[in-house]
């Protein structure tokens, strides 16, 4: 009498497990913030406005909105930008900047990246190189850099780190870093229904 709870306990399992499984890692660039954002379910942005022009010690733990982070470079990191827009460089020319340890979870990573200079201001005409790593890995160039570059990768499945490195004289910089969760496919909603119907089911039937 035991054997039909337990088929369906292993039946239920299964169905939420193959609803968050994909056969693939892929990872997809978004030059577009909107996109961006229309791509993903829940975000949150870290803006670095509350940052100083100062030096910060590496590894720098930090969150964007509900997800936390942390961010590596060799010599440190560094508080770049202007007035009360503040960003986040490394403290060494030619250093770059790891992002990791991403919240259980986020899926999508993006912001604005740039180059700049010995003073922190933005340094024009840019060239930035990208890795994500996220099941799979991905490799992006993005070329004359402003501020108001927007990247972004999405993956299938939770990302592990995003690495940005300098192709040239200059200091790697970020600003608004967007982490972002999976948006849910209908077939996850409609397995975990069923899932939740089936559980229902069962516990009346113990009644």
């Amino acid at each position: 009498m035991q054997s039909k709870p337990f088929a369906l306990k292993s039946l239920v399992a299964a169905m939420l497990l193959c609803g968050a499984v994909s056969a693939s890692a892929q990872i997809t660039v978004y030059t577009d913030r909107n996109a961006f954002l229309a791509a993903v379910g829940g975000y949150g942005v870290d803006t670095y406005d509350d940052l100083d022009i100062d030096l910060y010690d590496s590894p720098f733990a930090r969150s964007a909105g509900a997800y936390s982070y942390t961010a590596t470079a060799p010599g440190g990191l560094y508080g770049a930008g202007s007035g009360s827009d503040g960003w986040l460089s490394t403290n060494v020319d030619g250093d770059g900047i790891v992002f990791s340890d991403f919240a259980p979870g986020v899926t999508g990573f993006g912001g604005y990246f740039f180059g700049s200079d010995v003073l922190g201001s933005f340094l024009p005409g840019g060239t930035l190189q990208f890795t994500a790593t996220g099941g799979g890995t991905l490799n992006y160039t993005l070329s004359n850099a402003t501020t108001s570059s927007f990247l972004g990768f999405v993956s299938s499945s939770p990302l592990s780190s995003v690495t940005m490195t300098s192709g040239g004289d200059y200091w790697v910089t970020a600003n608004d870093v967007t982490l972002a969760m999976p948006v849910p496919e209908p077939e996850t909603y409609a397995m975990m229904l069923m899932g939740l119907g089936l559980v229902g089911w069962m516990r009346r039937r113990r009644g």
